[in-house]
């Protein structure tokens, strides 16, 4: 992303929380704590076919 692309999103962020910047920080962590959750599950996922598949636990 550049620097423009950022800041207008940003400012997107920032405007959908009415201003509030407590209230963007607190919704991208929100948003940036169910992604790291749904990472785990997919790294889970591969773990657990990678298990079936080739008898061993390593994801690559």
């Amino acid at each position: 992303m550049s620097v423009r692309s950022n800041d207008a999103a940003i400012d997107e962020i920032v405007a959908s929380c009415n201003g509030d910047l407590r209230g963007a920080v607190r919704a991208l962590l929100l948003i940036n704590e169910h992604l790291e959750t749904e990472l785990a599950k997919l790294y889970a996922a591969a773990a657990d076919h990678s298990l079936v598949e080739r008898g061993n636990s390593a994801l690559h």
